[in-house]
């Protein structure tokens, strides 16, 4: 679980994302046709000034896309993500990021490929919803 000490860009432990590391590189190097259609949606900041990471290590596992700042993680499933093994561990370590403050989008490969234009308005939603939660948050007492 990610500690308060750590810079907030760094989501997993040191050990992890040395593990981690060659696979999220070659993985960036390596997407899936949905992943670099997102991708080109949503890098350098195009919806709601959100700066995404592609393929980065959050709490030991690698996600496809997060927005650190504002706690979203975007997945991209292809059919294997449908086979019921690959489900049950898909619902566990969503759970595990949402209990570590994330919110998880999950789209299908489908989804990108032939309805990009939704699944950007959803992506802006959840960024207005993430702003709203951390204006809601209470501050320091003065």
């Amino acid at each position: 679980m990610m500690t308060d000490d750590r810079p907030p860009q760094f989501t997993s432990s040191q050990e992890q994302w040395e593990n981690l590391k060659p696979l999220a590189r070659h993985m960036r190097h390596e997407p899936t046709p949905a992943e670099d259609i997102l991708w080109q949606h949503i890098r350098n900041r195009r919806i709601g000034d959100a700066k995404f990471r592609r393929q980065h290590a959050v709490e030991g596992f690698i996600v496809d896309f997060v927005c650190i700042e504002q706690r979203l993680i975007i997945e991209v499933d292809g059919e294997i993500h449908d086979q019921p093994d690959q489900q049950v561990y898909d619902q566990q370590r969503q759970s595990l990021l949402e209990s570590c403050g994330f919110c998880v989008l999950r789209f299908t490969n489908a989804d990108v490929l032939r309805a990009i234009e939704s699944v950007v308005i959803e992506i802006g939603e959840a960024i207005v919803r993430s702003h709203s939660r951390k204006n809601l948050t209470p501050g320091p007492s003065p």
